[in-house]
């Protein structure tokens, strides 16, 4: 990913009613989320975020008209303890080394803030099209945990679709004793066929725009089969100090 791709998800965004009516109803379960007090977004992308939540401080590895600064979520620019909110959209899974980053969410947070992070989520269905039909690796037999040496030809927003369902659901027990300061708040799968159907930013809408909102209500009823049929992950961290 680069600067022109990001510019260019925006025009997609700006044309897209069926893409903005799926990331508004994720946006709303980010925003009821919040605590009061400062949000910074690390890897703003094309901006969207701020169309719901203006407050927002914005970052990203590039530097964009959107983005209020640049910066690496392995090593952020802010105090301890001042921040109240921090979110990743798409982002963690992006994270050469997620550990450092973990560790400096804990750091920059207020006691009682909060981590919110909307990730992919490997299930039955979403394997097949992360795996083989997503320009983006998937690796599940990768240790999350593990420290990456640092490689001359890894690019910036290279990623591995697997590290969130890693970190959050079949390593949880060793995220917890890790980071025992983060309480889970929230652990959620969701977004079953509306996004892919969507066409997301790189494909055609294969659904009509009014038939979004309509499917989404449908997948929340069928909330019990999120573990076959979720694409994303919502999860919600708060930090504890003891």
């Amino acid at each position: 990913m680069s600067e022109a791709i990001l510019k260019k998800h925006r025009q997609v965004w700006a044309r897209k009613p069926a893409l903005r009516d799926i990331y508004a109803a994720w946006y709303r379960q980010i925003k009821k989320e919040l605590v009061a007090g400062k949000i910074l977004e690390i890897g703003g992308g094309s901006g969207n975020l701020k169309d719901t939540l203006p407050e927002t401080i914005t970052s990203d590895l590039v530097h964009l008209p959107w983005v209020d600064l640049v910066s690496d979520a392995h090593t952020l620019p802010f105090k301890n303890s001042s921040m109240e909110n921090i979110i990743l959209f798409d982002v963690l899974h992006h994270l050469e080394n997620p550990t450092f980053f973990f560790d400096e969410a804990l750091r920059i947070l207020c006691r009682g803030g909060r981590l919110l992070l909307m990730e992919p989520y490997v299930s039955l269905l979403s394997y097949p099209v992360y795996r083989f039909l997503h320009p983006e690796p998937l690796d599940l037999h990768q240790d999350p945990f593990e420290l990456q040496h640092r490689s001359l030809d890894r690019k910036p927003f290279d990623a591995n679709q697997a590290i969130p369902t890693l970190f959050f659901f079949r390593h949880f027990k060793r995220f917890k004793t890790r980071y025992p300061q983060f309480e889970l708040r929230r652990r959620t799968r969701i977004g079953f066929w509306a996004y892919p159907l969507s066409g997301g930013f790189d494909h055609p809408t294969l659904i009509p725009a009014g038939a979004i909102n309509p499917l989404i209500r449908l997948e929340r009823m069928l909330d019990f089969l999120s573990a076959v049929f979720a694409f994303r992950m919502f999860i919600v961290l708060e930090k504890q100090t003891f």
